[in-house]
């Protein structure tokens, strides 16, 4: 690029480069020359925010003052009519505040640790956009498991020139940690950008404590060695966890201040944890060890950046919604009451692939504990035949991905889970004869 780079990107530049960590070297070109548009409409909207007459921004106002809306869309949710307005492109402050502090509850490891305020996104495959203009060039490797959600693939790849560099996802009945340690120390260069997702899409698997270990260890290693790694933590499903033994924290927590050579980048909402798919709401978070406010700012800034260039702010009702929800006394108590929904059907499929040893003879199950999804591998057959022989005559709807069945038992009502297996089974010895 020949253009000139902005005075507020290079400002944000030397922030980023402020603190005695990898952070800024992990840029891409564009997240170099990005930033947020503090001199600009919005910067001077805000400057006159405390103005008597303001005339600045495109919204509309009663007389009164109040959010000018229509009274038919007004009634149809239960939120301060201001929620009608722009939200910020960081996102509301309070909702940011709130999502922070539930961050440090839910992952207890991170008690102590400095990480970034979370700026809001439309939700998760946006927060991996953002991710993508803010680290990644042309020809850039991305280390994750083959057993990926298909996503990856038209983000990284197509939107970003990126090549993905996958690993057997599991070794011995678990998750392969010396195959993602290998696959990262064959990519080229010494930028590493690595992408972990659990529970795992479309597999349905959390790691064990003893795999996360094992995990922060090994990229702990390859950062002694110099490299300079960003790590992209998908945790789209977070919390939702069925087994004892399992991680049930974010590796976030292990990896936000593990080196300073580990740029450790959270992405996560409400989306599947509070189950409103529709609000198109996330969030992303930044740790990384001797970062200073300045470093962290500059990174939320350009986050900002990013959105305000691409689709200038999330959803304003969404957010206040959420925030409502949030400081409800019954929030917890509702979510884990919903929480025992899926954990139910998911000892239910336990309890089905033990009763019937025939289903070995059809296919395999990959292992599982937590999220939406669990998969099977078609045994003798091939997994697109299966899907349209179970679509065509047995009613059944499945997706196939990376060779397998995935079965999201988080939309089958516990008592027709027995008839999706037997016809699971029922397909594929039809495909055999």
């Amino acid at each position: 690029m020949s253009k000139k780079i902005s005075e507020l990107a290079e400002g944000l530049n030397k922030d980023m480069m402020s603190a005695q960590n990898c952070a800024y070297e992990l840029l891409s070109e564009k997240g170099r020359r990005i930033f947020f548009p503090f001199k600009g409409i919005l910067g001077q909207s805000a400057e006159a925010k405390s103005s008597k007459i303001n005339a600045t921004i495109g919204t509309a106002f009663e007389e009164d003052g109040s959010a000018l809306c229509l009274e038919c869309v007004e009634e149809l949710v239960n939120v301060p009519s201001e929620a009608f307005l722009y939200a910020p492109s960081f996102g509301i402050q309070k909702l940011r505040e709130i999502w922070k502090d539930l961050l440090y509850k839910k992952n207890p490891s991170m008690k102590g640790k400095a990480i970034s305020m979370p700026v809001i996104s439309s939700a998760l495959t946006h927060a991996l956009s953002v991710c993508g203009y803010l680290f990644v060039d042309e020809g850039d490797e991305i280390v994750l498991p083959d057993l990926n959600w298909d996503n990856y693939d038209l983000i990284f790849s197509h939107g970003f020139g990126a090549s993905l560099v996958t690993y057997q996802t599991f070794s011995g009945g678990g998750y392969n940690v010396s195959g993602m340690e290998k696959a990262i120390s064959e990519t080229k260069g010494n930028k590493k950008i690595v992408l972990l997702n659990f529970p795992n899409n479309p597999t349905g698997y959390t790691v064990t404590k003893e795999e996360a270990v094992a995990i922060r260890d090994s990229l702990l290693r390859t950062a002694e060695k110099g490299n300079k790694i960003l790590v992209i933590m998908d945790d789209a499903y977070f919390g939702l966890v069925y087994e004892k033994g399992i991680f049930e924290e974010s590796l976030f927590s292990y990896l936000c201040d593990i080196h300073p050579n580990v740029l450790a980048v959270k992405l996560d909402g409400p989306t599947k944890e509070d189950y409103v798919w529709s609000f198109r709401v996330g969030f992303i978070t930044f740790g990384i060890r001797n970062s200073n406010d300045a470093q962290l700012k500059a990174l939320e800034s350009k986050t900002a950046g990013v959105i305000r260039g691409n689709i200038s702010n999330c959803s304003g009702i969404a957010q206040a919604i959420l925030m409502k929800a949030y400081q409800n006394k019954d929030y917890s108590a509702q979510k884990e009451q919903k929480l025992q929904v899926l954990k139910k059907r998911y000892e239910k499929i336990k309890g089905i692939i033990s009763e019937n040893p025939q289903y070995v003879n059809s296919f395999e199950v990959m292992p599982f504990n937590s999220g939406y999804f669990m998969c099977v591998k078609p045994i003798g057959v091939d997994p697109e035949n299966v899907r349209k022989e179970l679509i065509a005559n047995y009613g059944t709807g499945v997706i196939v991905l990376s060779g397998l069945l995935r079965i999201a038992f988080s939309a089958v009502p516990t008592d027709k889970l027995d008839a999706l297996f037997n016809n699971i089974h029922s397909a594929i010895s039809k495909l055999k004869k």
